[in-house]
């Protein structure tokens, strides 16, 4: 059977096994919903979503320029009673021809309205989120910054299963991990500020899951900048944690630990994940691993929990932490995560993806991993799944 609890505002699901096997077709059915049904559209309908398709480039580097000069401020001061395109223009000191032409794109794709004079122009409510929400802004500099000239090359990138978008970053570099550290601010810190937003907003409902049964001792793989780290040594004053990772991304995670003190119970051990003569430490109570595996492709992720498999311990748990679509509440939330995905193939690694979660789940167990838990709908859109050796 399945016993499916509550936990913590985040939905816990108990796998049972019947005759050897987890139920995972029966967790499905209850927990998951058909996130995109079939929609019955006339042919004018689908021809003008297909125009929206089709210019859908150049209507993002509209909005973004204007929220980028300040046009969308413009309009939110002038509140309801709307402002004209030549009160932009000399506010901004733009030129007309630029504040008319960014207005226009504007009012097609409902960031902007018409005021009731027929003259001026009000921020719509698309518009007052693309000013605002935290999400939309992090989510619109990430695209610009980090995938925009690259997606050029999203058809070699998916013949070559190699990022070729990369290389519009200079050096030939493999996978974007490799050159992360290497870029200019302006590209890195976007991509940071995508990765934290949210996983931050995962870690305060993860942290009381993997200290429940009190670990001793932890291994961080893929740790990033250390942030999660910090976090746990922060929560539990006993723990002793272990960051694996690239040298270079190692060594900012090393000058944030230091700069929290914590170097005395936070050490770093530098790994090629794709190496697969690597290994890990042995018998270490926590394997935790966030936002990793959706940076690999599958066989490459069934190689790295084989691995892990290798040195567990009795006692050991994996925890992974991961964006699946499919497990989603809203449409929105999975058509931007399965979007996502084309950065990991035009930028990021050339094969990895936001896997839908019966992927992960057959990596897992080709790998010699046993489900027990799976936690939904943690911070914004995470799932926490929570492994064992299969000794079966």
């Amino acid at each position: 059977m399945i016993r499916l609890t509550d936990s913590m505002s985040s939905h816990c699901y108990v796998l049972h096994k019947v005759n050897g096997t987890a139920m995972l077709d029966n967790i499905n059915k209850i927990v998951l919903k058909n996130l995109f049904p079939r929609k019955k559209l006339s042919a004018y309908d689908a021809i003008s979503e297909a125009q929206k398709i089709a210019y859908a480039p150049l209507i993002f580097q509209a909005v973004r320029t204007m929220r980028d000069l300040g046009i969308l401020a413009q309009l939110e001061k002038a509140k309801d009673n709307g402002v004209t395109p030549g009160g932009i223009a000399d506010a901004l000191d733009i030129s007309l021809y630029g504040v008319e032409t960014l207005l226009e794109s504007g009012l097609s794709c409902g960031v902007v309205e018409m005021a009731d004079d027929g003259d001026s122009f009000v921020l719509s409510k698309v518009g007052y989120f693309l000013l605002h929400d935290p999400m939309t802004r992090i989510n619109m500099d990430y695209n610009h910054y980090i995938c925009y000239l690259g997606m050029y090359n999203l058809d070699e990138a998916i013949k070559t299963q190699k990022p070729a978008g990369l290389r519009v970053f200079g050096k030939k570099w493999a996978t974007l991990y490799q050159a992360l550290p290497h870029l200019p601010d302006t590209i890195k810190n976007s991509w940071y500020a995508f990765d934290h937003f949210y996983s931050d907003s995962a870690y305060p409902d993860v942290l009381p899951i993997i200290f429940k049964n009190q670990p001793g001792t932890m291994l961080d793989i893929g740790a990033n900048v250390g942030k999660f780290s910090i976090l746990a040594a922060q929560y539990d004053q006993n723990i002793q944690i272990t960051m694996v990772d690239l040298h270079d991304q190692l060594q900012n995670a090393i000058k944030n630990v230091n700069d929290e003190a914590l170097d005395q119970r936070i050490h770093s051990l530098m790994l090629d994940l794709l190496d697969e003569k690597s290994t890990f430490p042995k018998e270490m109570d926590v394997y935790w691993l966030s936002q990793l595996l959706s940076c690999f492709g599958k066989d490459e992720i069934i190689s790295i929990l084989m691995r892990i498999v290798d040195v567990m311990g009795e006692n050991s748990t994996v925890y992974i932490l991961e964006t699946c679509w499919d497990r989603q509440q809203h449409e929105s939330a999975a058509y931007s995560l399965i979007n996502t995905s084309l950065y990991f193939t035009a930028m990021a690694s050339g094969n990895s993806k936001m896997y839908h979660s019966k992927d992960l789940i057959a990596c897992c167990e080709t790998a010699g991993l046993r489900l027990i838990n799976i936690f939904d709908h943690l911070g914004i859109c995470h799932t926490l799944f929570e492994c064992k050796k299969n000794n079966s």
